[in-house]
């Protein structure tokens, strides 16, 4: 009789098993691990990105800044000339010389628009989420500053500015105030002329006169609102170009 011998696969341990499964389930989280790396590495350069661009923007906006608050203290001195200019003028309805450099600087306004290419990507692509706290809650508290400029702008100074405006219209002479409401420049730097080429008022209407000295007094007091208001935008855009430049060492 033949023997056949039988050959027998030896059973692995559970502990085989087990091992194979602990190296299997490292390999998916080392992976998992290194996505996630990978995509939290992407998303912090894209911050980054976001801070650089807003970066610029805040330089750009400074810059604009200043060149508005030199116009507005220019303004400012200039229509503090107004209280001498009413004794004159009140005295003499015929000396109206002093009233060419009041009508040349509240005739016309020059208004800041906020460099919004950064914020606009922000909130069209998510990209606050992609932001640490402190920094998305510095960047919408300088638009808000921003939008709170843009508010006084359209009620408050839009009005006084008209009422400037149409109270001159009812009284002045138009050949004589027409060459002083042409606007001229010269290197960015108006050079309309404040001379006035003879009496101005078309009427002798003292009360209308008073008015007009009177919105021009809440005039200056709006411009004066204006220059602080950008002026706070000014100081709040510097602060965060200084952080910004620290933190991340911008040039």
């Amino acid at each position: 009789m033949e023997v056949h011998a039988h050959s027998h696969t030896e059973r692995k341990k559970w502990t085989h098993y087990l091992w194979e499964f602990l190296m299997l389930f490292l390999a998916v989280f080392c992976g998992f691990l290194a996505e996630n790396f990978r995509e939290h590495q992407v998303e912090k350069n894209r911050a980054k990105q976001y801070i650089r661009s807003f970066y610029e923007d805040l330089k750009s906006d400074t810059a604009r800044l200043n060149t508005l608050i030199t116009y507005d203290d220019e303004k400012i001195a200039a229509l503090k000339t107004m209280y001498n200019c009413y004794d004159t003028v009140s005295q003499n309805l015929m000396a109206t010389g002093c009233m060419g450099i009041l009508i040349k600087h509240s005739r016309s306004n020059r208004g800041f628009v906020l460099t919004d290419r950064t914020l606009k990507q922000l909130a069209n692509a998510g990209g606050y989420r992609l932001l640490n706290k402190a920094e998305a809650d510095s960047i919408i508290i300088y638009e808000n500053m921003y939008k709170g400029y843009l508010d006084f702008q359209a009620t408050v100074f839009q009005q006084s500015q008209d009422n400037v405006r149409n109270t001159l219209n009812e009284m002045a002479a138009f050949k004589i105030i027409a060459p002083v409401q042409l606007t001229t420049a010269v290197m960015g730097k108006d050079t309309t002329s404040e001379q006035l080429n003879g009496p101005l008022l078309f009427t002798n209407n003292k009360i209308l006169l008073n008015k007009w000295f009177n919105e021009l007094a809440m005039y200056l007091r709006t411009t004066n609102g204006q220059r602080n208001s950008v002026t706070n935008i000014k100081d709040k855009a510097i602060s965060l170009i200084r952080y910004y430049k620290d933190k991340y060492q911008f040039e």
